[in-house]
C-alpha cells in the first residue's frame, strides 16, 4: 500500500453540476436523513484514515450557531497540486463530485466513504465549509461559501480563496467545518441522539480508536459542555455484551475471532441467551449492512456445517439423527460480523445488502476456519450451544406441525378469517393495502369508509401476543397472530418466509392515539422485526395517523395531527370555531375517517424504517423483554410525566 498520500492520488470521476438543484439524486431527502447524510459523508473519510491505520482518534463538535466540525489525527487531506485539474487537492475534494483516494486499493485498502457521494456534495449543500489541513509540518486553510451572483443563482460550494499555508505544526490530520444551509434543508439543527448512536456504533467497530462526541448547544448536569468518549478496546466482543445487557446470557464471554485471505478480512463475535430470536447484525467497510448480503449467507452457510459436524464428533447426534438446521444453531445468538474489503458492491431496496458474489465464498472459508477453532478451544460452551440447539430443533419441529395443522385447516381457518378480513377486490398486490385496526368498533368504521377495490381491513378483536417473550410455536397459537399471517400470505420463519407472496403492497396500522393503541403497534412492530423483517426493510409496513383535532366554523372544517398544526389552524379561524378532540377511530364516521386517515389523496402515513440495526434490536429487547427493570429505567428516562395532553384542548375549546 502506498503510504504517502498526494494530490495525483485523487482520481475525479465527474463534476459537481446539479447538487443543490437535485439534492434527493445524492442525499436521498432534505428532511432529517438528508441533514445527517453531510455529517457521515465528513466522518465517514476521518473513519477510513482510522481503519486503514492511519489515525486513532476521530472527534465531531456540534456548534450553537448549527455548525459542526470533524476532525482526525491523520495523514491530512493532499495539499498539494492535483496534476490534471492544476488546484490544490483539497480543492479536488471539495468541489468534484466522487473525487478521492478510494478509487483504487493503492491509499485505502478498504473504504466506507466511498459509499457516499463524497465531501463535494457536504459542501455543495451548506452555507459555508472550512478545512483545515495540518501536514508535512505545516497548517493551511481554505474556506468554501455559496453565495448568490448578480443574477440570483446559488453558486454552490465555490472556494472562498485558495489554499493558504497559515504556520508550522508538528501535529497531522484534517479539520472540517461547515453549516448546512437552510435554504435546502428545513430544520439545520443537527439531532444529537441519532449522531450519538451512530459515533458509538463506529466505536465498537473499529477497537481502540477514540471518538469524542461535544455538544456545545447544551450543557450536562454540572452546567458544562456534555462531552462524551467512546473507545471500546475489546471492539466487537463489547458491542455483544452492549446488545445484550438486558438479556440473559447462557455462557459469559462472547467468543470472538478475526482473520483474512486474498479477499477481505473476517471479525465476529457472538454470544448466545435465553432468547429465542436470531440477531445477526453485519457490516461492511464500517457501513450497516441491514438486508444482509453474501457475506452472512457464506457465514451462515459456514456455522450450520462447522455445528452439525461437530454435534456428529462429540456424539450429540447420533447416526440416526438429522442434521440441525441453520435456524437451529441460531436461535438466542447475538452475533456481529465485520467485514473489510475493497470494491464493495451493495444493492437492494435501501442499498444495504452486499452483493459481492466473492465474499461469500471469502466469508464461509474464513467463518468454517473460525468456528472449527472457537468450539474446539471452548468445550463447554460449545456444548451448551449444541445442546441449545437441540432443543431448538425439537420446538422448529413442533411449530412444523403446528403449521401443516394451520394449513389443512386453511378451508375452516379462512372461513373464520372471512368474518374478520373484509379483501378488497383487485387482484394487483402492489396497488393494494391492508389496513390492520384496533377493535371491531374502527374496524367497522374503516370497513365503510374505505375503497374496496384496493383496500382491505383485518380487525384485531384483541392484542397479539407479544412475540419477544414467546417461542415460536406459541406466537402461531394466537389466534391474533395467525389472522394476519394468513391475511399477508407470506409464511413465517426463514423455511416459508416469501416476500413475493405478499398480498398487500402497503401494510397500515391503524390504532387510537392512546396508551392501548401504542401498545398495539408496538407489539405488531416487534412481530415484524423479528418474523418478518423483511416487510420492514422494503418499505410495506406503515402507521396510519389519524388526526387529532377537528376544527370547524360555519362551512369550513379542518383537521389538525398534533397540537403546533391545532394552534396554526385556530389562528386562521379566529373567533366562533368549534374543537372536537378524536380519542378513538370510532368517534369518527365513515367519511371522516375516509377522508382524514384512508385516502391516499389527503391522508398522512408514516413508513416504518430502520436507521440504525443494532439499536433497534437493543430498543426491542428493553421495551418487549423480560427485563422489566431495564424497561422501567427507559421509560423513567424518556417519558415526560408531568405533559398534560389535554392542556392545549382545554385552552382553546
Amino acid at each position: 500500500m502506498n503510504k504517502t498520500y498526494e494530490a495525483k492520488d485523487i482520481q475525479v470521476l465527474e463534476g459537481l453540476d446539479a447538487v443543490r438543484m437535485r439534492p434527493g439524486m445524492y442525499i436521498g431527502t432534505t428532511g432529517r436523513t438528508g441533514l445527517h447524510h453531510l455529517l457521515w459523508e465528513i466522518v465517514d473519510n476521518a473513519v477510513d484514515e482510522a481503519s486503514n491505520g492511519f489515525a486513532d482518534r476521530v472527534s465531531v463538535t456540534l456548534h450553537k450557531d448549527g455548525s459542526v466540525t470533524v476532525s482526525d489525527n491523520g495523514r491530512g487531506i493532499p495539499v498539494d497540486e492535483h496534476p490534471q485539474l492544476k488546484i490544490s487537492g483539497v480543492e479536488v475534494v471539495f468541489t468534484q463530485l466522487h473525487a478521492g483516494g478510494k478509487f483504487n486499493n493503492e491509499n485505502y485498502a478498504f473504504s466506507g466513504g466511498l459509499h457516499g457521494v463524497g465531501a463535494s456534495v457536504t459542501n455543495a449543500l451548506s452555507s459555508w465549509l472550512t478545512v483545515n489541513v495540518k501536514k508535512d509540518g505545516s497548517e493551511y486553510v481554505q474556506h468554501f461559501h455559496s453565495p448568490v451572483d448578480e443574477h440570483g443563482k446559488v453558486l454552490s460550494g465555490v472556494p472562498k480563496d485558495h489554499l493558504t499555508k497559515v504556520g508550522q505544526t508538528t501535529e497531522h490530520g484534517s479539520t472540517i467545518t461547515f453549516l448546512a444551509d437552510a435554504r435546502v434543508f428545513k430544520n439545520i439543527q443537527m439531532d444529537y441522539d441519532i449522531i450519538h448512536k451512530r459515533i458509538k456504533e463506529l466505536a465498537f467497530l473499529n477497537k481502540g480508536i477514540t471518538f469524542v462526541l461535544t455538544d456545545e448547544r447544551a450543557d450536562d448536569d454540572d452546567g458544562n459542555v456534555r462531552t462524551e468518549t467512546f473507545c471500546y478496546n475489546g471492539g466487537l466482543k463489547d458491542f455483544v455484551l452492549y446488545l445484550n445487557e438486558n438479556k440473559a446470557p447462557l455462557h459469559l464471554n462472547p467468543l470472538y475471532w478475526s482473520g483474512k485471505n486474498d479477499t477481505l478480512q473476517l471479525e465476529f463475535a457472538f454470544q448466545y441467551t435465553t432468547n429465542y430470536t436470531e440477531n445477526l447484525i453485519s457490516y461492511v467497510n464500517n457501513i450497516p449492512t441491514g438486508e444482509g448480503g453474501m457475506h452472512e449467507t457464506g457465514l451462515k452457510t459456514a456455522m450450520t456445517k462447522v455445528f452439525n459436524d461437530y454435534a456428529r464428533s462429540k456424539g450429540f447426534l447420533k447416526a440416526k439423527d438429522e442434521n440441525l438446521l441453520g435456524e437451529d444453531f441460531r436461535e438466542g445468538i447475538t452475533l456481529v460480523m465485520s467485514v473489510k474489503m475493497a470494491n464493495v458492491q451493495f444493492e437492494g431496496q435501501t442499498k444495504t445488502k452486499l452483493g459481492n458474489v466473492e465474499a461469500k465464498i471469502a466469508c464461509e472459508a474464513l467463518a468454517t476456519d473460525a468456528f472449527t477453532e472457537l468450539l474446539a478451544k471452548n468445550g463447554a460452551d460449545a456444548e451448551t450451544i449444541i445442546k441449545k440447539s437441540i432443543a431448538s430443533a425439537k420446538v422448529r419441529e413442533a411449530a412444523r406441525k403446528a403449521k401443516e395443522v394451520t394449513r389443512q385447516k386453511n378451508s375452516i381457518f379462512n372461513s373464520t378469517l372471512v368474518g374478520k378480513l373484509a379483501s378488497c377486490t383487485g387482484r394487483d398486490a402492489s396497488k393494494n393495502e391492508l389496513f390492520i385496526v384496533e377493535g371491531d368498533s374502527a374496524g367497522g368504521s374503516a370497513k365503510q369508509a374505505r375503497n374496496r377495490r384496493f383496500q382491505a381491513i383485518l380487525p384485531l378483536r384483541g392484542k397479539p401476543l407479544n412475540a419477544e417473550r414467546k417461542r415460536i410455536d406459541q406466537v402461531l397459537a394466537n389466534e391474533e397472530i395467525r389472522s394476519l399471517i394468513n391475511a399477508l400470505d407470506t409464511g413465517i420463519g426463514e423455511e416459508d418466509f416469501n416476500i413475493d407472496d405478499l398480498k398487500y403492497d402497503k401494510i397500515i396500522i391503524l390504532s387510537d392515539a392512546d396508551q392501548d393503541g401504542a401498545h398495539i403497534r408496538a407489539i405488531l412492530l416487534t412481530f415484524f422485526f423479528r418474523y418478518m423483517r423483511e416487510l420492514i426493510t422494503d418499505g410495506h409496513v406503515y402507521i396510519g395517523m389519524p388526526p387529532l383535532y377537528k376544527i370547524s366554523k360555519k362551512d369550513k372544517v379542518r383537521y389538525a395531527y398534533d397540537d403546533y398544526e391545532l394552534q396554526e389552524i385556530v389562528g386562521e379561524f379566529g373567533r366562533g370555531y368549534d374543537l372536537q378532540r378524536y380519542k378513538g377511530l370510532g368517534e369518527m364516521n365513515a367519511e371522516q375517517l375516509w377522508e382524514t386517515t384512508m385516502n391516499p389523496e389527503t391522508r398522512t402515513l408514516m413508513r416504518v424504517t430502520i436507521e440504525d440495526f443494532s439499536e433497534a434490536e437493543r430498543m426491542v429487547t428493553t421495551l418487549m423483554g423480560d427485563e422489566i427493570d431495564a424497561r422501567k429505567a427507559y421509560i423513567t428516562e424518556n417519558a415526560d410525566f408531568n405533559k398534560d395532553t389535554d392542556a392545549l384542548f382545554n385552552k382553546l375549546v
